[in-house]
């Protein structure tokens, strides 16, 4: 891999699923196919090490004709070298979810439907499956023990600096349609807030960009990728929002690790579709002195 500081980038993205007609009744649309489109086009012109796609990927998993676009991109994707991994929301299973679950794993074989970790930049992402509906309950078990013993082996892992845990359904969420998903409180939060290294939740599933401190650790939500934008709650029992002036239509995040904390920039596509701009930038700062390596 060139040692070029685009290839050291560590992007993510969630929730590309073109429109559906029966959300078009009730949502307005944006060009929304069309910012997919761009939002494909930028991420293979910085050439990432490794894109981490948080689900959603298309509208209805089990037709065919709905990844032809994703496969383009996945292909130019292997040409210029960005690694991509990616986690099942809820679009990707729906209606048939045998085949939606076939037709993902064709295009993400390192896929593991109980969980599964990648190692970027001694930055690991732990990827989980928030569709509890559609797990047996031995599967329900085998992934909660997995990411609990994952996360114990991880902050005791001398190759591992810091980690993101992801998957799609977010714990906290103002979105008027989707809101907060109670399970994931539940079974994926405790956790987190009890790992050592583990420093940023990501998820999707509600379209909008959120971010959230609780019990010290953040939580952050990126459904930009071109679903169409669903309204957030603002009354005075909405959830505290650090990033309440910032609700772009459309973006994806940069990671960068800096020591054992992170350096964090949200891009959005600009209103008129010329480019992106650096939206929110935030870091979560390093807890330790960053150890220098023996020469």
């Amino acid at each position: 891999m060139e040692n070029t500081e685009e290839h050291r980038s560590i992007l993510f993205l969630s929730d590309t699923q073109a429109p559906m007609f029966v959300e078009r009744l009730v949502l307005r649309a944006h060009q929304n196919k069309k910012a997919t489109q761009i939002i494909f086009a930028e991420i293979l012109r910085i050439r990432p090490a490794v894109l981490y796609w948080l689900g959603d990927i298309v509208s209805l998993g089990y037709r065919n004709n709905k990844w032809r676009i994703i496969d383009q991109f996945l292909l130019k994707c292997t040409e210029v070298r960005t690694a991509v991994y990616a986690l099942m929301g809820n679009h990707d299973v729906m209606g048939r979810p045998k085949k939606g679950a076939r037709n993902f794993q064709k295009r993400f074989p390192d896929h593991i439907p109980t969980g599964y970790v990648k190692t970027t930049d001694r930055i690991a992402v732990v990827m989980l499956n928030s569709n509890f509906g559609i797990l047996s309950a031995a599967d329900l078990v085998k992934q909660q023990t997995w990411y609990e013993q994952t996360l114990e082996e991880l902050d005791n892992d001398s190759a591992v600096d810091v980690v993101i845990v992801t998957c799609h359904h977010a714990p906290y969420s103002n979105s008027k349609l989707v809101g907060s998903s109670k399970l994931v409180q539940q079974r994926f939060v405790p956790p987190y807030l009890k790992s050592q290294k583990a420093k940023l939740f990501i998820t999707g599933h509600s379209h909008a960009f959120e971010r959230y401190e609780f019990d010290g650790k953040t939580f952050l939500i990126i459904g930009g990728g071109g679903g169409l934008r669903q309204p957030l709650n603002t009354s005075a029992n909405r959830l505290p929002d650090l990033a309440a002036d910032y609700k772009p239509l459309f973006h994806y995040l940069s990671v960068q690790r800096k020591g054992n904390g992170l350096d964090l920039t949200s891009f959005c596509l600009k209103n008129d579709f010329s480019g992106f701009s650096e939206g929110y930038h935030f870091e979560i700062p390093a807890e330790i002195e960053e150890v220098p390596e023996p020469s």
